[in-house]
């Protein structure tokens, strides 16, 4: 990972809404679950593949070449395209973008892995 999930404090701002991931171009770019994709196409020149997921969840995957389709179903670790060099910022060859959300609020993807930050709950009852 060579950069963090650092949301904004408020959804206009900047900030990054996902992690990248450092890997080698044309590396192979599977689902993080199992769901339906929802886009395969380019935004602002760069390749994007979005996948729905139950309970409102939807990954986002970029810069990639996408072997998929709007429509298709996934299983968990299934590819959805190939890695494509030049993400802005990258310090390695190329660098994934890892994004996460749940409706319009983005969230950290690590915590798909049980990776995200942690937070203290109050201890409930006596």
């Amino acid at each position: 990972m060579v950069r963090r999930f650092d949301p904004p404090p408020r959804p206009w701002l900047a900030g990054h809404r996902g992690v990248d991931l450092a890997a080698a171009p044309s590396a192979l770019v599977r689902a993080a679950g199992g769901g339906t994709v929802v886009f395969a196409g380019e935004i602002a020149g760069r390749g994007v593949v979005s996948v729905a997921h139950a309970g409102g969840l939807r990954t986002t995957y970029e810069p990639v070449t996408a072997t998929v389709a709007v429509g298709d179903h996934l299983g968990p670790g299934d590819p959805v395209g190939v890695l494509a060099a030049g993400h802005p910022g990258c310090p390695a060859p190329a660098c994934l973008h890892w994004g996460l959300r749940r409706d319009d609020l983005y969230l950290d993807p690590l915590a798909l892995l049980g990776l995200g930050r942690v937070r203290l709950l109050p201890l409930a009852g006596p």
